[in-house]
């Protein structure tokens, strides 16, 4: 049992998935302390003299907890795209480049598709004889309702 174990968790791709998640942990990091120190305290001086940010204060005045914080919201919206973007150019970007050259499509495009005329399954792949789901023949791939 330990065994199998072991040989999934040494399987290639597991250890690339794992570097990879490894490196957007470390990019996070990096990114949030960007959003923190520098985007924070533009969006604050867009509010003017007030002391916690942009936003409203729906209670008390001075009370933080009663504070309609929109700066955070923005910031953590300017977070996750920058996060994504460097996810996908510095991770899913050279892993694809990398999977093309041992002949393995990452990532790829979804198939074609038809719908089966008995089950009515939009999934069934454009060149199947047959429907996944019923079990029925499907037309020839010339004939296929393409979606």
């Amino acid at each position: 049992m330990l065994r199998g174990f072991k040989n999934f968790l040494m399987r290639g791709d597991i250890v690339v998935v794992a570097v990879g998640l490894i490196v957007a942990l470390a990019f996070s990091t990096l990114i949030k302390s960007f959003t923190d120190n520098v985007i924070n305290p533009i969006i604050a001086r867009a509010q003017g003299g007030r002391n916690f940010g942009l936003g409203w204060q729906l209670g008390r005045p001075g009370n933080k907890a009663t504070f309609l914080d929109i700066g955070s919201f923005i910031s953590a919206v300017i977070y996750f795209i920058i996060f994504m973007a460097v996810v996908y150019f510095l991770i899913v970007v050279p892993y694809k480049k990398f999977q093309a050259r041992r002949g393995v499509a990452a990532f790829k495009e979804p198939g074609a598709v038809k719908t089966c005329p008995a089950c009515l399954s939009e999934d069934v792949p454009a060149a199947a004889g047959k429907c996944r789901y019923c079990g029925t023949e499907q037309p020839a791939a010339g004939t296929a309702q393409h979606q």
